[in-house]
């Protein structure tokens, strides 16, 4: 490990807390996007897993960055990492591994081939399960060994115990905080083992992002729509996003746009040469037909001009 850096200098907030930075090169060390924006607090719930290996939860709303929060400053800590999409093809065999038949020396033999989980654990490495309130039953059982206080994993098909690698690390990301799908949003999510979910050390809730801040972040994405169409158009943009947002809560519409949804408007205005053709293409063709006067009264409050839905439902 290397000299530890300051928080200040690689994530810009204001604390003089030291972080640990790994030495050498990896592929596995994900690409650093200069153009991301941490949220203070779940940065630094982030980095009590990375300096201390406390097991960190990120709960939010889809669309929030919550796996690359984590991918970006493991990127900046020279960190390799790992992620593990829990979706429902993911058995026990490929996170413990399997004995495979395998030819040597001309002769075919059997062979075990480790798992996602048998690998991580003895290198220095972050290893993410992303969906984890989507997990299957048997899977989360085999992840709560991870959560134990010495992290310790019996390999039963090899008869031998697995001491995690001191600078191996485990994160998750969730949509829900493990109470299943109570507003029909997240479908194929279950309601998780509250046991299980004592065992991580912090759960960390990421929101979106401030409206200025999220500018700056579709701005850094897609800098021709700036170019093409002025900063304005771009914070107006975002305001339907924000208004997308608050309708949902207050259970007006049943879709909102994320920052990934604006990114892609953004992109789709470059490609199509004007907003509205391309917010219907982004968002409003997925929106239940029902909801469009609504979502173009919101489009309307924020550009100015009426948003032809009849159009919007034969382009659906």
């Amino acid at each position: 490990m290397s000299t530890p850096s300051g928080i200040r200098e690689l994530f810009g907030i204001d604390a003089d807390t030291p972080v640990p930075r790994l030495e050498g090169n990896s592929d596995l060390v994900p690409t650093i996007d200069e153009n991301y924006r941490f949220d203070p607090q779940v940065t630094r719930a982030i980095l009590a897993g990375f300096s201390h290996g406390s097991r960190v939860l990120v709960q939010g709303l889809h669309g929030t960055g919550k796996s690359t929060h984590i991918e970006q400053i493991a990127a900046r800590l020279n960190w390799p990492l790992m992620r593990v999409n829990l979706d429902g093809q993911i058995s026990r065999s490929d996170l413990v591994g399997k004995d495979q038949v395998v030819i040597e020396d001309g002769q075919p033999r059997t062979a075990f081939e480790e798992g996602v989980i048998p690998y991580a654990l003895t290198r220095p490495m972050a290893l993410v399960f992303d969906e984890y309130d989507a997990g299957r039953p048997e899977v989360m059982f085999i992840i709560q060994r991870l959560l134990e206080r010495d992290g310790l994993f019996t390999l039963t098909e090899q008869n031998r115990v697995i001491r995690p690698h001191p600078h191996f690390r485990l994160f998750a990301t969730a949509n829900t905080v493990g109470l299943g799908n109570v507003n029909g949003l997240y479908h194929g999510v279950h309601r998780l083992n509250q046991a299980q979910l004592d065992r991580w050390n912090i759960i960390a809730s990421l929101n979106y992002l401030d409206p200025s801040e999220e500018r700056l972040v579709v701005t850094g994405q897609v800098p021709e729509v700036a170019a093409a169409m002025g900063e304005e158009t771009v914070a107006k943009m975002i305001d339907v996003a924000q208004l997308t947002r608050t309708g949902f809560a207050a259970g007006d519409v049943s879709a909102l746009m994320s920052p990934r949804t604006v990114i892609s408007w953004a992109q789709n205005s470059v490609i199509f040469g004007g907003v509205e053709l391309a917010f219907k293409f982004s968002f409003l063709n997925r929106c239940d037909v029902t909801e469009h006067p609504v979502v173009a009264e919101y489009y309307q409050r924020c550009f100015g001009g009426e948003l032809s839905v009849d159009d919007a439902a034969t382009a659906s």
